[in-house]
């Protein structure tokens, strides 16, 4: 099956819009902890701006970054899914 450009564009930028706005609702509602995570996935103190590599760290934002990958994937798929057979129906 050939993949529709446009379509997966669309899906992934409907993807990346909706986490956007779960990062920012996760950040308005647990600023401390969210800034902890991304600090973690970016190997960062936020609070001082210094690089802080550590084992915690690694492990941390692996997670994270694993996590926000897998949704990611699962979420475009999901959206180009409906979207290719919108095109069926439709």
């Amino acid at each position: 099956m050939k993949l529709s450009a446009n379509k997966f564009a669309l899906a992934a930028a409907i993807s990346f819009a909706a986490l956007w706005v779960l990062c920012t609702l996760l950040v308005a509602l647990l600023p401390s902890q969210a800034m902890h995570v991304s600090g973690a996935m970016l190997h960062s103190n936020m609070m001082t701006w210094q690089w802080d590599m550590r084992w915690s760290g690694l492990l941390v934002g692996l997670v994270a970054w694993s996590i926000t990958a897998g949704v990611t994937a699962w979420l475009t798929v999901t959206i180009y899914n409906r979207l290719i057979a919108g095109g069926r129906n439709g």
